[in-house]
């Protein structure tokens, strides 16, 4: 070293050795710094967040499938996050009313116009009370699940739910109505009341409603029972229902009749928050046809058939047709 040339020769080597030394010292002490890094490092997270690998879908994992075995494909199922399937399928479904009136009540003939004081309302009063027993089982069976029920309460509350329903109908309020009537006698309720206005008035009882038949029964397992009552209406009403144009075409507004009716409600026992609901109402054999609606029809146009016209020209002679050629 140029330093050293005038220096003792102890002295240079120690320097010399000293130097060497802290130079192999730097030597393993060197950091090196990158050159690729950015000169703004606070945000290489979102940097880094810009750019996301993506697992393409397989197209032909179907054509493979066949070659895995059992548990390859419980895995990638559980990569998916797919059930696997089932051999059976299940569906839930939910049964909020029955599709018909087990055991109907039979009413018997005539009634509405025999009194009890006569021999055959009094034969129809015995019958009624023979048949009594079943019905009583079954008030029975309804008690076990409404503490409060009660055949004589609950007649005026079916007139209240009967006017209620028929309000509706009138007012085509289908929300109020499905909370009155059952998913069966919604549609016969309904469908041929689309297209016509209906005025419809309760005017009083004649007779105070009562439970005159009653029935349960249970549907798929025996804790999924259903209720069925036969409430016996004898009232004056008054009905008329007009078509589309505004024509009269069954009943009238002034002319008041009296009707003696066999509704039937059902509840879902089982169920909760189950509502008495009308079903059907019971029409006997013994009654008289009702008297047909007056329908109307688009009327025709008549086609009129345009008669043939006459050739009113008088054929020439022979001796016309030379003068006329000559």
């Amino acid at each position: 070293m140029p330093g050293m040339l005038n220096m003792p020769q102890d002295i240079a080597s120690v320097i010399f050795e000293n130097s060497i030394v802290e130079f192999v010292y730097n030597i393993y002490l060197m950091v090196r710094e990158r050159h690729t890094k950015h000169w703004a490092p606070a945000f290489k997270k979102l940097r880094r967040l810009k750019v996301q690998k993506v697992k393409l879908p397989n197209f032909r994992e179907e054509d493979t499938m066949s070659e895995l075995t059992p548990d390859q494909i419980r895995s990638r199922m559980k990569e998916q996050g797919i059930l696997p399937p089932r051999s059976w399928m299940e569906r839930p479904i939910t049964i909020s009313a029955t599709g018909a009136v087990f055991e109907p009540y039979i009413p018997p003939e005539g009634d509405g116009k025999l009194s009890s004081l006569t021999l055959g309302g009094a034969k129809q009063s015995m019958e009624f009370l023979s048949k009594k027993s079943k019905s009583m089982l079954a008030v029975r069976k309804i008690r076990s699940f409404e503490d409060n029920f009660s055949p004589s309460t609950f007649a005026e509350e079916a007139q209240d739910i009967y006017i209620k329903a028929h309000k509706a109908l009138v007012e085509k309020d289908y929300d109020t109505l499905h909370q009155c009537v059952t998913e069966l006698c919604f549609p016969l309720m309904t469908e041929d009341l689309k297209m016509c206005t209906t005025r419809w008035q309760f005017l009083k009882s004649l007779e105070p409603p009562r439970v005159v038949h009653a029935r349960c029964t249970d549907i798929i397992n025996k804790e999924n029972i259903f209720s069925q009552v036969t409430v016996r209406f004898h009232t004056q009403q008054t009905l008329a229902v007009y078509d589309r144009f505004g024509r009269l075409i069954y009943g009238s507004e002034v002319v008041a009749k009296d009707v003696v009716e066999y509704v039937v409600f059902e509840k879902h026992l089982a169920n909760s928050y189950g509502l008495w609901r009308i079903h059907e109402k019971i029409i006997p054999d013994w009654m008289p046809a009702r008297e047909p609606g007056r329908k109307t029809y688009i009327q025709q146009k008549p086609v009129v058939e345009s008669e043939p016209v006459a050739d009113t020209a008088v054929p020439a002679t022979p001796t016309e047709q030379s003068a006329a050629v000559a």
